[in-house]
């Protein structure tokens, strides 16, 4: 078992026994394929999303945690300012601010973070020009962050 290998299954565990309130982990996506998860996220009480589910896609190369995860909600796409809907997820701690110190737990409560904070469910103002010319991985997408009005 490599590093990466070892760092994912210890993770993993860290998932299933405390997981952040709101997030779940998919066993059996995430022990047939130590590098593909599937985590399930409920929107937070008093927030636009309550009561709400989502599924995040984890994909992880043999470079993590030295590289980010890509993420991607799968299925039900969440309408926020910063979700396209393709599901890419325009997030800078998945980019340019990833570091290894993060982990797939840091990632979820950023993004149910992201959701909680959301004042009003609108897409991205270039959700169809992005999502008729992006690549199929997030990963290969560069990220113009710009600041949150909404």
């Amino acid at each position: 078992m490599d590093a990466s290998q070892r760092r994912l299954t210890k993770e993993l565990a860290m998932l299933v026994t405390e997981p952040p309130t709101g997030v779940c982990v998919d066993m059996q996506s995430a022990s047939s394929d130590l590098r593909c998860w599937h985590v399930y996220v409920e929107g937070a009480k008093g927030t636009l999303y309550e009561g709400e589910k989502f599924t995040l896609q984890f994909r992880f190369d043999d470079q993590y945690p030295f590289s980010s995860p890509e993420v991607m909600f799968t299925g039900n796409v969440p309408v926020h300012p910063h979700i396209y809907s393709n599901g890419h997820i325009c997030l800078s701690i998945l980019t340019d601010d990833w570091t290894p110190a993060l982990s797939v737990q840091t990632v979820c409560l950023s993004i149910l973070s992201m959701l909680s904070s959301c004042k009003e469910k609108i897409r991205p103002v270039d959700n169809n020009f992005y999502v008729n010319t992006c690549n199929a991985s997030s990963k290969k997408t560069k990220w113009y962050f710009h600041d949150d009005t909404v």
